[in-house]
């Protein structure tokens, strides 16, 4: 599966635009600020039903416009119709709509996983550095690609923990605990909780082969790496964790210890990526998970997803960029697009690499094929 076509109408800084892809390897070039990376993001939102740069859908709206609609028509390798056209649409004041051939999902969860996509960006960075939430919504958003189950599960565990806050800020306040109504939310986190952490522990368990395997591939097999997954549950027994920490939770109002707070650790030679790693081991480790996701994700589907590259070739030598793209463009991988500064750069790596693709310039909002 592949996108054929996409069109868009104020989305960011694009008036309108319709574009038709190779179904191999899609580039787009020029200066930083020209609107590169919004293509990408207009076909990150046609998989996820958001942006993966900013989670406020109207601040994607045109300046001075009152809306913004992407459409995309997915072809199989056959040219006959598979998923057909999906279509997001987001007007100011009103609620986002996001249908599948004309037909409106009633609720967006539905729609993820049927366009598998895995974006690479320079903010990938954030999974080394920043806090645990990020690594936690990656894993959860990796997951949810193949497992409609988990993605369920997760939305419930989430009201669930929601409800159980709400009781402990209100005991609180009130001097009493209330043992049965928070029984009730107790149940039903230890029961999603617990799901969510075995699937969670299993997939880490198979990543990492794969996540290893890329790393070797991109660095030359330069470092031991290693993704550790971080959980009270391997503590025991979740439904105790909850009531040895009761005390804590009313203290401070919220519930301190769950599978909410798991954490993902990222080794490179058993010591922590973020400090003890390099500028260049940092952005290898994190494209190689990337790339690991990607082949997992093309596993448990049984076929490949989207990948995006944007702007991950900046302080790359010419070498690893040829090395990546040519990986890329082995028949392990479909259809592909990305964003780079360096137009000759990608015309001159096209000459040695044989695989259907094409070049966009972009500037100012508009888009024209490379050289024309």
């Amino acid at each position: 599966m592949f996108l054929s076509q996409l069109s868009f109408t104020n989305f960011k800084n694009y008036p309108e635009e319709e574009l038709a892809f190779s179904d191999k390897i899609n580039c787009f070039v020029g200066d930083n600020g020209a609107g590169k990376t919004n293509i990408l993001d207009a076909v990150y939102y046609l998989s996820f039903c958001k942006s993966y740069f900013n989670s406020v859908d109207s601040q994607n709206i045109r300046h001075k416009t009152d809306f913004f609609a992407i459409h995309g028509v997915y072809l199989n390798r056959n040219q006959e119709t598979d998923i057909g056209k999906v279509s997001c649409i987001q007007k100011r004041n009103h609620k986002k709509q996001f249908k599948i051939n004309k037909k409106e999902y009633s609720r967006l969860a539905d729609h993820i996983g049927k366009i598998p996509l895995v974006m690479v960006s320079p903010y990938d960075r954030d999974l080394i550095n920043e806090g645990s939430e990020i690594r936690r919504k990656y894993l959860d958003g990796v997951i949810s690609q193949f497992d409609k189950f988990y993605l369920n599960d997760l939305l419930e565990y989430n009201k669930s923990l929601k409800q159980r806050n709400i009781l402990l800020k209100q005991f609180a306040e009130k001097g009493f605990v209330d043992t049965l109504s928070l029984s009730v939310w107790d149940d039903k986190l230890v029961d999603l909780g617990e799901k969510l952490f075995e699937k969670r522990k299993a997939f880490i368990e198979d990543f990492n082969p794969l996540f290893n395997e890329f790393y070797k591939i991109l660095s030359g097999d330069n470092e031991n790496v290693e993704i550790n997954y971080i959980s009270a549950m391997t503590e025991g027994n979740f439904s105790e964790i909850l009531q040895n920490s009761l005390q804590r939770d009313l203290a401070l109002r919220y519930t301190t210890r769950g599978v909410h707070k798991d954490d993902l650790q990222f080794l490179m030679n058993g010591y922590p990526v973020k400090k003890f790693g390099s500028q260049g081991q940092q952005k290898t480790f994190v494209v190689a998970v990337k790339l690991a996701q990607f082949e997992y994700i093309k596993k448990k589907k049984g076929f490949k997803p989207i990948l995006l590259f944007d702007d991950i070739f900046d302080k790359l030598d010419d070498r690893r960029v040829s090395q990546i793209i040519d990986l890329v463009s082995k028949e392990d991988f479909g259809q592909v697009f990305i964003t780079d500064t360096h137009a000759q750069r990608i015309v001159d790596i096209f000459k040695k690499i044989n695989i259907d693709h094409k070049i966009f310039f972009v500037e100012n909002g508009k888009v024209t094929p490379y050289g024309i």
